[in-house]
């Protein structure tokens, strides 16, 4: 079935009638929600505030998700740039990794060649004999000769000097006791604190007799050569000085010159794939153009060929593939002109045909109905079967007019010679003019015409004419199809639409038959006879009158539950359509029914689930529990008819017995009638509970 739209109207969620909008009012409502807990609950009135808030931050990306979406070279170009940047990105951590565990490599072994000579020159000088000549107590001869307090500032300044720049070198005691001796204290070179030597590494010399290393931060001190710390590598070994007392000796060897050249490897390899990205960027979108090109210049002629221009060709050049797409692209633009020339003359020729034959059958009818008028007038002289004929034959000429009239309107709107006569008119006149002339047809039957939303005036600018026989068909359709029973009709009017809606109560519609029923000659049920001789070309001039003022004419049924026709027309000419004030499908579909009986159900197993079972209570409120038998119960029906103000009744009647026919449909049909919102407690007093 065909889904309508509703305007919101004044009242309804959605419009904000006779309350003015205020930054105070906006933020002591925040604050309410905010309080209340519901700001963040799905279907509170938090709800919007989110959505509000959603659609704030998406508006900016609108027009960029647009482009997105409809320019496919700017998708093309921008996931080949993406792919090859991860390309790109990727290569380039490789070769940064490969070429830093490179330099690093090649800075060890330079290091630890480096190291190992200058242990093997600090054990030799510690193990040398003393120099000869020295005399005894002098301090120079023997062993005490060499226990000087400047050895091991010679020893660092010596391993030094191989090395200036490249190296420093640091000599440690073990114990902290030891660092405060004068001949004992720490000694360094270049300025390096000797702090920078991490205490791992210390512990790990000091308990071992192999040479250690490790990566730390350098650190310096001095006014002068105070600098930022920079990466090094740092390897140290346990040695023994002149007196035979343990120190540490560290070779501290900084990265600063590989870090450079790591760097340096960065920045070519980032300028290099940036102009790689950047040209295979280029490279793409001149490809993807080439291609692309064609198809949106074969896209813009297609649109000029719907717009009616049929000699619109695609220039051709070259033999490749988007050569022969084009070709076979102007053939098909060929033939399709071709053949819509060859529709449009023959079109033109049954309109013709279909206008003169309608023109040229008024004047032998007139005649003819000249001469039935006075057989008709006549016929009571007549023997009963010669009178019946005379009847017959004056019920089928006015079907012969009705049908020669519709044609001539259906040739008018196939020309485009129809002419709207708008003017500013009240539909709840139209709509009395239109339910009086159709009030006998609906005694005959047995129906009854009600009337909604007539309260205040229904004003829009229409043609009154067309209007009428719009509504006209669809209220004597309505009652000859609504099987006996009512005929609901519904004015609204909401924002720059108004809307007309014809409910009825019959056989409905079909699935998909909603957007045939306006076919013309189209019957829903090819056995049925028309009573009031339909001709099968009303709803089909309904349509067309719709369309002529701007308007919809839509229509929504179901098997057994009636179908309802929706005329809606913009309040001022040439004005576009939004949506109507009534929806398409009515409330009391059986869909709605079934989604309504369902809230009922979960909201009053929620209301009897929060009601503590009392100790005194009687034993039947039990019902349902195993073992207690359930006391038999009764609901009530309310008929619509008698609601509030025309003496309604209440019918009272057993648990699972269903109400008679007559009853249910009065039921069914009447319960749109009344806009009532009914609440839980008055619906639990009307349920008989």
């Amino acid at each position: 079935m065909s889904g309508g739209s509703a305007a919101p109207k004044p009242g309804e969620p959605g419009v904000r009638a006779g309350r003015a909008a205020g930054p105070g009012h906006a933020l002591a409502r925040f604050v309410r929600l905010f309080q209340s807990g519901r700001l963040l609950q799905d279907g509170s009135p938090g709800g919007p505030v989110l959505r509000l808030l959603v659609r704030w931050v998406r508006r900016p990306l609108l027009p960029a998700v647009r482009l997105w979406r409809r320019n496919i070279q700017l998708r093309v170009v921008a996931a080949t740039l993406l792919m090859s940047l991860g390309v790109v990105l990727l290569l380039g951590f490789v070769v940064i990794g490969q070429v830093r565990n490179g330099l690093l490599e090649a800075k060890e072994k330079a290091a630890q060649s480096q190291a190992a000579g200058g242990f093997t020159v600090a054990k030799e000088k510690a193990d040398a004999p003393a120099a000869p000549g020295a005399r005894e107590g002098d301090g120079t001869n023997g062993r005490s000769g060499r226990n000087s307090v400047n050895w091991r500032s010679d020893l660092v300044e010596q391993l030094a000097s191989g090395g200036p720049g490249a190296f420093n070198v640091v000599a440690l005691s073990p114990d902290a006791a030891d660092a405060v001796s004068t001949s004992r204290a720490p000694r360094v070179s270049g300025g390096v604190d000797f702090a920078s030597v991490p205490a791992d590494l210390r512990t790990a010399v000091a308990q071992g007799t192999g040479p250690f290393q490790t990566y730390a931060q350098i650190k310096y001190t001095g006014a002068t050569e105070a600098r930022e710390p920079e990466p090094g590598l740092i390897i140290g070994k346990r040695l023994n000085d002149v007196d035979r007392n343990a120190y540490e000796l560290y070779y501290i060897f900084p990265l600063t010159q590989e870090e450079q050249s790591l760097n340096l490897v960065k920045v070519t390899l980032a300028t290099a794939g940036l102009f790689v990205v950047v040209l295979i960027g280029a490279i793409a979108w001149l490809v993807v153009r080439q291609v692309v090109t064609p198809v949106r210049m074969a896209a813009g002629i297609a649109e000029r060929l719907s717009t009616g221009r049929l000699q619109e060709r695609m220039k051709v050049t070259g033999e490749d593939d988007i050569a022969r797409l084009g070709e076979a692209f102007n053939k098909m633009a060929q033939n399709l002109q071709l053949k819509i020339q060859q529709l449009e003359e023959l079109s033109r020729m049954q309109r013709r045909f279909v206008s003169d034959v309608s023109h040229e059958l008024r004047t032998p009818l007139t005649t003819v109905r000249m001469a039935a008028d006075v057989i008709h007038e006549a016929r009571g002289d007549f023997d009963p079967v010669t009178a019946r004929s005379a009847e017959l034959l004056g019920d089928q000429l006015d079907r012969f007019e009705s049908l020669l009239s519709d044609l001539l309107e259906i040739s008018r709107f196939d020309a485009g010679a129809a002419a709207l006569e708008a003017e500013p008119i009240d539909l709840r006149e139209v709509v009395r003019r239109v339910i009086g002339g159709a009030e006998p047809l609906a005694e005959r039957k047995g129906s009854r015409i009600r009337v909604l939303g007539d309260e205040q005036p229904v004003v829009a600018e229409a043609d009154a004419r067309r209007v009428e026989r719009v509504l006209r068909n669809l209220v004597v359709n309505a009652v000859e199809h609504g099987e006996g029973r009512d005929v609901v009709v519904r004015l609204g009017a909401a924002g720059g639409a108004v809307a007309i809606a014809v409910r009825d109560y019959g056989v409905g519609l079909k699935p998909g038959e909603a957007t045939r029923v306006f076919n013309r000659f189209w019957r829903a049920d090819p056995a049925r006879a028309r009573t009031t001789g339909g001709t099968g070309l009303g709803l089909s001039i309904a349509v067309e009158d719709a369309r002529l003022h701007g308007g919809w004419l839509q229509a929504w049924g179901e098997p057994g539950g009636g179908s309802q026709f929706r005329l809606t027309l913009p309040r001022t000419a040439d004005e576009a359509l939004r949506g109507s004030p009534i929806p398409l499908e009515p409330e009391d579909s059986r869909r709605n029914r079934e989604r309504g009986g369902a809230q009922d159900a979960k909201e009053t197993a929620q209301r009897l689930a929060s009601v503590p079972l009392q100790p005194g209570a009687d034993r039947s409120a039990q019902a349902g529990a195993p073992g207690v038998p359930a006391p038999p119960r009764t609901t009530a029906t309310v008929d619509p008819a008698a609601l509030p103000g025309s003496g309604a009744r209440v019918v009272a009647r057993p648990t699972g017995e269903r109400p008679s026919e007559s009853e249910s449909d009065r039921f069914d049909h009447d319960r749109s009638d009344h806009s009532v919102r009914r609440a839980p407690e008055r619906e639990d007093t009307i349920r008989g509970r």
